[in-house]
């Protein structure tokens, strides 16, 4: 078998590695293909692909808003996999489905692990499914499937949690910046540090990435230095929600420019 996208993004690059949150199905129902091929084109390392939904508890408005008007442009889970069907063929960079667990269960965990597979999808990110569940129901089938499960650490998880959880974790572990719901920040703060160094100095077995808040260069290379890279979601959603005549491209390269410094 051959080796996950996501491992080999890890070997490859050891810092600053960029991922990027999209809403699939925003800003139009069928931009998610050509924002994928975009984001590769213009230097994200990875992309993580929201799936929908009607409550999204640990989003923040602006991805709120934008769940909503990509279900109301008709997106569900079903059509997603159905436009990600082909997308191999243009995209090569690693590809995480980032949802909740009812749209996940509703399909079925198998069937939904098998779609992942079908379309190229390198792992998945489901903030509430408990991780002694996924570890007693769920880890073999995953394992059977070749998706990796990825776990989120918050500020208020313990050491031996923390251990616990990350070694759960496929492909590298979510560091949450901060214990409220995503969104745009200017800056890391003082205690988010410590949360850093903390996590850093424990040497987990798999690599970290920071995400939530994270919404500008400064804040990225912040967050380098504690972790591998790190995660932006609502800052790269507000960019496609302005309302300008920037071509989606242009929006695109415009952003990733201003975070990766090229």
């Amino acid at each position: 078998m051959s080796i996950n996208r996501i491992n080999q993004l890890f070997r490859d690059r050891e810092t600053e590695i960029l991922s990027i949150y999209l809403t699939a199905g925003y800003p139009g129902l069928d931009d998610t293909v050509k924002l994928l091929e975009l984001l590769q084109e213009h230097g994200a390392h990875m992309v993580e692909i929201g799936i929908p939904f009607s409550d999204p508890l640990a989003d923040g408005p602006v991805i709120q808003e934008s769940s909503q008007i990509a279900l109301n442009n008709g997106m569900k889970l079903d059509l997603l996999f159905k436009q990600l069907l082909e997308v191999r063929r243009t995209v090569h960079i690693p590809l995480v489905l980032m949802g909740y667990l009812n749209p996940v269960l509703q399909m079925g965990m198998e069937k939904f692990l098998s779609r992942c597979s079908e379309a190229g999808i390198d792992g998945v990110i489901i903030p509430d499914l408990p991780p002694k569940e996924y570890e007693t129901r769920y880890r073999e089938l995953f394992k059977s499937k070749g998706i990796y499960n990825i776990l989120l650490l918050t500020p208020f998880t313990d050491d031996d949690r923390i251990r616990q959880i990350s070694s759960l974790s496929d492909g590298f572990v979510y560091l949450v910046a901060d214990s409220s719901t995503t969104g745009v920040r200017d800056s890391v703060g003082d205690h988010q540090k410590e949360y850093f160094q903390r996590i850093k100095e424990m040497n987990l077995p798999v690599p970290g990435l920071i995400g939530f808040g994270i919404s500008n260069r400064k804040a990225f290379l912040t967050a380098s230095k504690y972790a591998s890279g790190a995660i932006i979601g609502s800052a790269f959603i507000r960019v496609l929600s302005e309302k300008n005549t920037l071509s989606l491209e242009a929006r695109v390269e415009k952003f990733i420019r201003g975070i990766s410094g090229n």
